[in-house]
């Protein structure tokens, strides 16, 4: 994910370098990428943290959310892009999901 990120900020500086008001709004998107992964990578550390787990799911899933309507406004689901995206974003959900519904001991 972070990966994705660094890849979208590179392409947006690229796509968008000459329009500053679309560069701000698509490196947002390559920061909230960024605090998605950090959150996932920091709760690989903190296994019985479940309000940090439902936190990471949620946003997966509204990451894999963007990546499928990104996929249709392009008209190509299986793009790299939102398809990797949204492949990423599936697992880290399922991880999250299952870390929210353990049980404490």
């Amino acid at each position: 994910m972070f990966l994705g990120g660094i890849g979208h900020g590179i392409g947006s500086y690229q796509f968008y370098k000459l329009q500053p008001t679309n560069l701000l709004w698509a490196l947002s998107a390559s920061f909230a990428t960024f605090q998605l992964a950090a959150l996932n990578l920091l709760r690989t550390g903190r296994p019985g943290d479940r309000s940090l787990a439902w936190t990471c799911f949620a946003g997966c899933l509204v990451q894999v959310g963007f990546a499928v309507t990104f996929g249709r406004l392009i008209g190509n689901m299986l793009d790299f892009r939102p398809f990797v995206t949204a492949i990423l974003a599936l697992v880290l959900a399922a991880f999250s999901l299952r870390g929210a519904l353990q049980r404490q001991a």
